[in-house]
């Protein structure tokens, strides 16, 4: 199965990416989600900001999806993440990964989250009450 790759302004469904991704040959289906919340690094966040440069995003993020599916036998996978303007507790990425096995799921769910945050070009700015700025991950 192809995975499925979003980048969008539109609010993220965690249930539809479930369903998508399941299938009578999996056992295991990990989710991982990330939500905006209201404080970073001591500073009351009003809302935070996310850009991307989508065709590199896209690609980056086919290429994580490989290398995970190499490591590990990955049944489907879905990954979405968010941009434009996020307001608390919306959604900005969700991974859903689909393995037989319940521990080859966890691993490659967490190594996606992971190499997305720190190879993909999507930027977070962070609007607090005391002013903003551009942040990693």
């Amino acid at each position: 199965m192809e995975p499925i790759i979003q980048l969008t302004r539109e609010p993220l469904d965690r249930d539809a990416l479930v369903a998508a991704v399941s299938h009578p040959s999996v056992g295991g289906i990990v989710v991982f989600e990330g939500v905006v919340r209201d404080n970073a690094r001591g500073k009351n966040v009003r809302y935070l900001e996310y850009d991307v440069y989508e065709e590199m995003a896209r690609q980056q993020i086919a290429t994580i999806i490989e290398e995970a599916r190499q490591r590990w036998s990955l049944e489907h996978v879905a990954v979405a993440h968010r941009f434009g303007r996020l307001e608390i507790g919306e959604a900005s990425v969700i991974i859903v990964v689909a393995t037989p096995h319940r521990a080859e799921a966890f691993e490659a769910c967490r190594y996606l989250i992971d190499t997305l945050k720190s190879t993909v070009p999507i930027w977070k700015k962070e609007v607090a009450t005391n002013g903003e700025e551009w942040v990693e991950g």
